[in-house]
């Protein structure tokens, strides 16, 4: 299992350096996640790793999420096979810390399954390390994801993401979640 999860954090930091943080037309010459790099430079992406389909695991990444990465990368060897309900699964994760169900509300997770279709911007191509599939559930925190991603705003990085509806929509759930989150004190 050692070797196994070795290879997964490797064939995820070259998919990093290919995909996240190569300057791209899509996000107006700006890498497709402008802060990766540094993250993995001051090593502030962390990992945890589950061969069990139960999800008791992924609900203790995110309960005992303390800032000791920037990114704590989830992966799941068993998961949930249908993409659109792995994907409603981390919108529902998403309610469920936003309501206090895992005592902290400032973060945000994010979901990558396996089939799902590339967007063009992280369509690049890429030797896996690993033949094993898995999905990955990003844990972060919210307001720093937010305040992040305003300052990219700004330089026009979202101009084409939110010309995509379903990008628009999960903007729009993100900004409303840290709204309220801010509206109660929480951030």
């Amino acid at each position: 299992m050692i070797d196994l999860e070795k290879g997964v954090m490797e064939e995820i930091r070259a998919w990093s350096k290919e995909a996240l943080e190569t300057a791209h037309p899509f996000f107006n010459d700006l890498p497709a996640c402008p802060y990766a790099q540094t993250a993995w430079t001051n090593d502030k992406v962390g990992f945890s790793f589950s061969y069990s389909a139960k999800r008791q695991g992924l609900y203790s990444a995110i309960s005992q999420y303390d800032d000791t990465w920037d990114l704590v990368c989830y992966v799941e060897f068993q998961y949930e096979q249908d993409p659109q309900a792995f994907h409603e699964y981390i919108a529902s994760l998403n309610h469920a810390i936003s309501m206090g169900s895992f005592i902290q509300k400032d973060l945000w997770v994010m979901g990558f399954h396996p089939d799902d279709d590339q967007e063009e911007a992280f369509d690049v191509p890429f030797e896996p390390v690993v033949d094993d599939v898995y999905a990955i559930t990003f844990i972060q925190r919210l307001s720093k994801l937010e305040k992040s991603a305003e300052m990219l705003r700004e330089k026009g990085y979202y101009k084409n993401y939110l010309n995509d509806p379903e990008m628009a929509h999960l903007w729009d759930e993100r900004q409303e979640t840290y709204r309220r989150l801010c509206d109660a004190g929480n951030a």
